[in-house]
């Protein structure tokens, strides 16, 4: 019996026409769900306090906040009015852009595509496979937390046709290769759109190590002409901006994926984060993309005109 035929994989060929390979677009994840202030005084929870953490990411050089939402004692929420409340927030005190989680490990997206199709980030995060999700602790040799992510094709669609129809441009999550070269059906079926933008990130149990090889097996299976970032998850961290930035990558830091700074201090701020980031973007013969500039390499005023047009034809 014959296997059905896959389309092949992609050889990494560079990044789109005129893209200055020196600017790097600097992302700050400011909260994640899972950190709390327990572990770190810094994390925000209040629509308040996350716009205060991304004025201050803005300050220290990012051009992109990337933002899960909490209720008031810091518990996670998908709730439409609170994502509304943040963008609110935000743009009164910075015009940083805005990349909102849709992560959610319950089949049910109605929140996050409600939230998409309401308060319309420039930019909105889509994991793009199924994986083992777990931290292990070596010291009492025993899981923090052991659960499947579930990211269904049929899942993926129902945020990504929300994208589409808002103007909001999707950041690929890939934990691993099956999920970068898993995208190939949604290209095929027309509902991704080059040129693509991806996040690969690194360091999580059940997903690709912190590994330079990984970034460049990664690089080598994306589509011609995309963007990538890394983002590295805890211990590691740095290295991997710094071969990130090496390899001519994006990069992202923030309390999301990482506590302290390189000395080992815990950090006090997003901020602090931050300005470490792109001083190291500088030392390598980088620098870090302007908000305008950003917008600009990650295609964000096409994704918004191709929305407008769709509609406008319907």
């Amino acid at each position: 019996m014959s296997l059905p035929r896959e389309k092949p994989t992609y050889t990494g060929a560079p990044r789109q026409a005129g893209r200055d390979p020196d600017i790097a677009v600097v992302t700050c994840a400011l909260s994640g769900v899972l950190a709390t202030r327990k572990q770190c005084p810094g994390i925000p929870y209040t629509p308040a306090e996350i716009a205060d953490e991304a004025k201050r990411a803005y300050d220290a050089g990012a051009a992109v906040v990337h933002i899960h939402a909490r209720n008031d004692d810091g518990t996670p929420t998908f709730a439409p009015a609170t994502f509304a409340r943040i963008k609110e927030e935000i743009i009164a005190r910075c015009p940083i852009i805005l990349n909102f989680s849709t992560g959610t490990i319950s089949e049910d997206v109605s929140e996050p595509v409600a939230t998409i199709r309401q308060v319309r980030p420039s930019i909105a995060a889509l994991n793009m496979g199924t994986m083992n999700y777990s931290k292990y602790s070596k010291a009492r040799k025993s899981f923090d937390f052991d659960m499947v992510f579930p990211n269904t094709y049929g899942k993926i669609i129902k945020v990504l046709e929300a994208m589409n129809d808002s103007g909001v441009k999707p950041e690929l999550e890939c934990f691993d290769t099956g999920h970068t070269n898993g995208i190939w059906p949604l290209l095929d079926m027309g509902l991704l759109k080059p040129p693509l933008q991806f996040s690969f990130i690194v360091g999580v149990l059940g997903g690709i190590p912190g590994l330079v090889e990984s970034l460049q097996l990664q690089t080598r299976i994306m589509p011609p002409g995309s963007e990538w970032e890394v983002i590295g998850i805890s211990h590691g961290h740095w290295r991997m901006m710094a071969a990130a930035l090496a390899l001519g990558g994006n990069v992202r830091t923030g309390l999301e994926d990482h506590l302290y700074l390189p000395n080992g201090e815990m950090a006090k701020s997003n901020g602090d984060l931050v300005e470490v980031l792109t001083r190291m973007t500088r030392d390598t013969g980088r620098r870090p993309a302007t908000v305008e500039e950003a917008r600009a390499i990650l295609g964000l005023d096409a994704a918004t005109a191709t929305a407008t047009a769709g509609a406008a034809t319907s």
